[in-house]
């Protein structure tokens, strides 16, 4: 029998790796059991990607709560804590010699020992293991058959944004530059794309999309997730999920609405002018210094095919903290009274909001459910932001 879960994918833990290193700074750094302690009690997420778990640090804080029992590794792959499952994954940065520019890539692996051994072999080709996020000096074909040589899965991250993705400045106009397209598992969208805007990419047409967050905070965690249909919650069935093997699927995706992610405009950088042509300089102060929008980077690469593959409904959602007036003390109140952001986003009527919040704040969780609120464009790298009257 099918259940239905929440995922994402893409969680950063940082350059501070560990509560012991947290409690002798004071930092505020995300950590391991706080991401997993806010995915599973504040967030609602039953499965988490986390992709900072190439570190040593991380690699023996894993082994410190197995051997604890606070984490649990399961049969079919994924760690368990509490109703929350851990999918050890790495973000790597790909720039060799067939690349416009870099490309971030995200790796996921079943077990700790995978992880162990992927993290061994990445300390040949990285030069330092330690950090978050690093360059790897190999080329990307033969990255991607290290990943599935081990048993893990390949991902290309945030395939969109102007900087450091596949299609931002990695390739020019095919993955097939830099990738092989049989060892990729699904392709992630980015925060300022939907399934819509993307729907003419031909050669994107087989992979399945994933929306993740790219959490480098707390509050951010789950701000973009997917839901999906699988027997239970482990490594196996989200790989069949990304494949649609046997009924396994992602049957909804989640996220911003395009419109508010910082790159989703062409911008001048320097007077911050927005462009709506793929402009090579300002139109207002002449400046050569333009960020190119995910938006005018999608019609480059789109073609008049349709949309010949069925995709899942993708949900547009704001999350609580884009909404202006809501502060942290607000914030907790609301996650005492109905227990998780995802709840109070999705499901909790205006009324009982009413009971928690000002009428105001009620009133716009409810309009950005329906897509009523007004929108500020971002681009840039600053975000858009809502607007209530």
């Amino acid at each position: 029998m099918f259940k239905e879960y929440y995922a994402d994918l893409h969680i950063h833990i940082g350059r501070t790796l560990s509560d012991r290193a947290v409690k002798i700074t004071g930092s505020k750094t995300l950590t391991l059991t706080r991401i997993l302690e806010t995915a599973s009690a504040r967030k609602g997420l039953d499965i988490i990607g986390i992709i900072d778990c190439q570190s040593p640090e991380v690699i023996e804080e894993m082994t410190i709560m197995i051997n604890r029992g606070e984490l649990q590794e399961l049969a079919e792959g994924g760690l368990r804590f509490q109703e929350t499952i851990l999918i050890p994954g790495s973000e790597i940065e790909i720039y060799d010699r067939n690349c416009q520019g870099p490309i971030h890539v995200l790796a996921y692996f079943p077990t700790l020992l995978k992880m162990k051994e992927f993290s061994e072999w990445m300390r040949k080709y990285m030069k330092n293991i330690h950090l978050s996020s690093q360059r790897i000096y190999c080329d990307g074909r033969t990255l991607q058959e290290k990943v599935r040589d081990i048993g893990g899965l390949f991902i290309p991250a945030h395939v969109f944004t102007p900087f450091k993705s596949l299609f931002g400045k990695g390739v020019h106009l095919s993955l097939t530059e830099v990738f092989d397209p049989q060892l990729i598992d699904a392709v992630e969208l980015g925060l300022s794309s939907d399934t819509n805007m993307v729907s003419d990419i031909s050669e994107l047409q087989q992979y399945t999309f994933v929306t993740n967050s790219d959490a480098h905070s707390l509050g951010k965690i789950a701000r973009e997730y997917q839901k999906l249909r699988l027997k239970q919650a482990n490594f196996s069935e989200l790989k069949k999920a990304l494949h649609e093997w046997e009924g396994r699927a992602i049957v909804a995706n989640y996220g911003l609405n395009p419109l508010l992610g910082k790159y989703h405009q062409t911008v001048c950088t320097k007077c911050g002018e927005q462009l709506k042509t793929a402009a090579t300089s300002c139109t207002v102060c002449g400046s050569v210094q333009i960020i190119k929008g995910v938006a005018t980077r999608i019609k480059e690469l789109s073609d008049p095919i349709g949309n010949v593959r069925e995709r899942p409904p993708y949900i547009h959602q704001v999350p609580l903290e884009f909404i202006p007036g809501l502060g942290p003390k607000m914030m907790e109140r609301l996650i005492e009274a109905f227990g998780t952001e995802m709840t109070i986003l999705h499901q909790v009527t205006v009324e009982q909001l009413e009971q928690i919040v000002p009428h105001k704040i009620a009133k716009m969780i409810d309009l950005a459910r329906t897509g009523q609120l007004g929108i500020a464009v971002g681009g840039g790298g600053v975000y858009g932001k809502v607007q209530f009257e």
